[in-house]
């Protein structure tokens, strides 16, 4: 190369300094240049003010559970079985597959009430029905959406159109890890496919660091995270050390930070190679404690019950989000079966991670959440041409979640539906709302937590005014 023809960069990259190589050391000094974890993304973070919860698990029940068959008890309906809806309840609505003057149906189940706070739960949720006392039940949650993609991505992104940072992302991006050795967000998954997809786990236009890492609970944790057969440890040491100091060389270069993230990932890699195998080893956990959970290794019919003992696991050793979704309560038809089905697959789980995070001391410090995108309607679902009969369709109006543990106040029911099950009429909460209330309890401030993204300044819980929910809060 003639003189003419060296740029600036080039004689910088070359005489044996360089202002990249000197820019590259001030932003990873502490992480690659000395060996210390402390510059990485997943460095922990202070919050805006003092957090009750330090981590969130995320029970995602996808596909929308029933509300009137679980929490949300209305004697009204069975009164009014078979006749429609006044036209002054469902003038307006809008529904994904039945007409808005379908008959009513009245609740499969029945309910008692329980424990000291006297909420009423439905007969297929004992397990619940004994930990009621722990939980702060929402009755009055409500979204803008009613079809599954957008409104998945609504709950956990707070957008509807893919593309945004998930929940997890947007912990992880505000308050980082406190798990050297493990993702700061993981995902768990069981109950058949999601209609939002991976895009509830991403990090969107955040760094992708901060995106959510997919665990299997069976098997091999990480795909293709293992070395093959011949490849050592210190050889697979050696080869990153190459890798890092070439990518590394590109950043001084390009200034690109995802080539960051990339080094990152190789090194978190690296560590999960050992650690992962160890987590997901559940006969390291006592008989008593398997029985609890319901626990069946290698059987996929307790794969949730796997996911929430391994959500237990992830917290212990400090990942800051861990989302549990389970698919399967798009009841269209057959809403009694499907619901008592799906109870009997995640009922004793839920109670069982509540006890468990309880009497290990936990619970006080970590987050619990549990719901779906919205609930189902009062009025019966049933069309011939589709095989669908005796189901509920999609409700956007009014649906239950309830919360437990960190920052979180025990033994109460906050808002309340009209005798209908139709329209919230007590302190309503949107999807917006929860989401400023998991973010408070972490000591995050939804309003300050912000990105800017092509010249705007990005939130998850949006520009229109929202707050925590205050009447469940500690």
């Amino acid at each position: 190369m003639t003189l003419q023809q060296q740029t600036r960069r080039h004689f910088f990259q070359d005489c044996g300094v360089g202002v990249g190589k000197i820019a590259l050391a001030s932003l990873l000094a502490e992480s690659f240049a000395s060996g210390s974890e402390s510059a990485t993304p997943f460095a922990p973070k202070p919050p805006h003010f003092a957090a009750k919860a330090k981590r969130v698990i995320y029970l995602f029940m996808a596909g929308a559970p029933s509300q009137l068959e679980t929490f949300d008890y209305k004697p009204k309906l069975a009164e009014l079985e078979g006749r429609p809806l006044p036209p002054s309840v469902i003038k307006g609505q809008r529904y994904a597959f039945i007409q808005p003057d379908a008959a009513v149906l009245g609740p499969r189940f029945g309910f008692q009430k329980h424990g000291e706070c006297g909420a009423e739960i439905s007969e297929v949720m004992p397990h619940l029905a004994e930990v009621v006392d722990d939980l702060a039940i929402v009755r009055s949650v409500r979204t803008d959406l009613f079809n599954h993609s957008p409104a998945q991505l609504f709950v956990n992104t707070g957008s509807g159109v893919p593309g945004r940072p998930s929940m997890g992302s947007w912990l992880s991006y505000g308050l980082g890890s406190e798990a050297d050795d493990l993702p700061s967000f993981v995902v768990l998954k069981s109950g058949g496919s999601l209609s939002g997809g991976a895009a509830m786990w991403s990090a969107g236009f955040l760094p992708s660091v901060h995106q959510g890492v997919n665990f299997r609970s069976q098997g091999a944790p990480i795909l293709h995270a293992s070395n093959p057969e011949g490849y050592d440890q210190p050889a697979q040491r050696q080869s990153l050390d190459l890798i890092r100091q070439l990518n590394q060389q590109h950043f001084a270069e390009v200034g690109d930070p995802e080539i960051t993230t990339r080094i990152n990932a190789y090194e978190m890699a690296f560590r999960m190679q050992t650690r992962a195998p160890e987590l997901m080893d559940l006969s390291q956990e006592d008989d008593e404690t398997l029985e609890l959970y319901g626990v069946k290794p290698n059987d996929s019919g307790a794969a949730f019950a796997n996911n929430c003992l391994l959500a237990r696991r992830l917290a212990e050793r400090g990942v800051r989000f861990i989302q549990v979704y389970h698919a399967g309560w798009d009841h269209h038809s057959d809403v009694e079966g499907g619901v008592r089905r799906q109870c009997e697959q995640t009922d004793r789980a839920c109670a069982a991670l509540i006890r468990d995070l309880k009497q290990r001391g936990m619970l006080q410090d970590t987050l619990v959440v549990w719901g779906g995108e919205f609930g189902r309607t009062p009025m019966v679902e049933a069309s011939a041409a589709l095989g669908r009969s005796m189901g509920r369709d999609h409700h956007p109006q009014a649906f239950t979640m309830w919360f437990a543990g960190g920052g979180i106040r025990p033994g109460i029911t906050h808002g309340a539906t009209d005798e209908l099950g139709f329209h919230v009429v007590e302190n309503p909460v949107h999807v917006h709302d929860v989401q400023a209330t998991i973010l408070h309890c972490l000591g995050l401030d939804h309003e300050r937590l912000s990105f800017r993204f092509r010249g705007l300044n990005f939130r998850l819980t949006g520009v229109e005014e929202h707050h925590p929910i205050r009447a469940i809060l500690a």
